[in-house]
């Protein structure tokens, strides 16, 4: 078995291949949803744009399964801490998430416009709020969270719902927003065709450009926030108990890691390049699938580079930097994280595999002729 350094470094990594399969496979679901108003101006329309994601949008829940899950194995304090310091948040976000289902399955039950109207916008909502909430989380995450523990590990939160949405929070709610957007927008120029196809890619192109300007906004924002050094008491093979470290606070020194070591630059820098090759392959308008996979670059670049500002932080405490949680002090017990790598290995090939065979049989354009052809087997 792989000893507990390694096991805490591979269990950080998959982490975040699973957050940035949450960002990727859901992410351009609830972009579309976003954009469902405004690309689709006719009923078929927008019946067009929902099935592009009918069919799969359910399958794309398993990575947000998959991240849940894994949080909770894997780091228990930090799914302890971030789901009842995120209490309300979260409940918003599932409320926001269950009008997906019921307006998939709903909308066309009746051909009243303002029926459909009514879960159009419901299926908007679906998407931006969760879109809205996990960058108002990362921006928190990033800033510290109001929260620490007592001698026992008794957990307290201090923090409101409203204090979530502060100003820097909400810049990184807007590069979600928009990333996501743009993300959705590519898709659509997979998936459709015509008037649908155009709209979608005119916005896909001014999302793309308005997320480099918000994403180097936030870099230069957030390179004057403050930051946490562990001083003693952590090591990679330590005890699991965040109290037995020291942590300093540090004005100004949260983005340290990316000079510290220069290579990390390659996730931020990611990101600008795979936006910008993603908003000049739309415009060109002859590689709909490479423009896809490149607002997929551009995604990743965004998770990684805040997962790389952290390191090995995991979850910061705003008012009591001890009782931070980082990669070496929140673990499970290596026991538990090597059975859930054996069962990782043996299990995610296969999703990937399902994955994919879903996509392959699902490809091809969503048409109004398809649709109006056969109407019974269509949202």
């Amino acid at each position: 078995m792989l000893d507990y350094e390694t096991l805490r470094l591979l269990w950080w990594g998959i982490l975040g291949v699973l957050l940035i399969g949450i960002a990727v496979m859901d992410g351009f679901d609830m972009g579309t949803a976003i954009l469902l108003p405004f690309v689709g101006r006719s009923d078929i329309e927008r019946r067009v744009v929902i099935n592009t994601v009918g069919p799969v949008w359910e399958g794309n829940q398993v990575w947000l399964i998959l991240g849940g899950g894994a949080i909770f194995a894997a780091w228990p304090p930090l799914y302890a801490v971030a789901f009842s310091g995120f209490y309300l948040a979260m409940l918003l976000l599932l409320a926001s998430l269950i009008l997906r289902p019921v307006g998939f399955k709903f909308r066309s039950k009746i051909q009243d416009p303002r029926w459909r109207a009514f879960w159009d916008w419901s299926l908007f909502a679906g998407g931006l709020v969760p879109a809205l909430v996990f960058g108002v989380a990362f921006g928190n995450v990033l800033e510290g969270v109001p929260f620490r523990f007592d001698d026992s590990l008794r957990m307290t939160y201090e923090g409101t719902l409203w204090q979530l949405f502060n100003p820097f929070a909400l810049l990184a709610g807007l590069i979600s927003v928009t990333m996501i957007t743009m993300h959705g927008a590519a898709w659509l120029g997979c998936k459709t065709e015509g008037e649908v196809q155009a709209r979608a890619q005119g916005v896909g192109i001014v999302a793309a450009l308005a997320l480099i300007l918000l994403f180097a906004l936030g870099g230069v924002w957030a390179s004057g926030l403050d930051g946490l050094r562990i001083v003693a008491g952590a090591g990679p093979d330590g005890p699991s108990n965040p109290l037995r470290k020291t942590v300093e606070h540090v004005p100004g020194i949260l983005m340290r890691n990316y000079a510290v070591e220069p290579g990390t630059l390659l996730a931020p820098g990611l990101t600008i390049a795979a936006a910008f090759g993603a908003a000049i392959l739309t415009l060109v308008g002859r590689a709909p699938r490479l423009a896809f996979v490149a607002s997929g670059l551009a995604v990743a670049g965004v998770i990684a580079t805040a997962g790389l500002s952290l390191f090995p932080f995991l979850l910061p405490s705003s008012i009591d930097p001890a009782s931070s949680l980082t990669v070496w002090d929140a673990s499970s017990s290596r026991a538990t994280l090597g059975i859930m790598m054996v069962a990782t290995l043996l299990l995610l090939p296969i999703v990937l595999g399902y994955t994919a065979w879903v996509y392959r049989v699902l490809r091809g354009p969503v048409t109004p002729q398809a649709i109006q052809r056969d109407p019974h087997s269509y949202y």
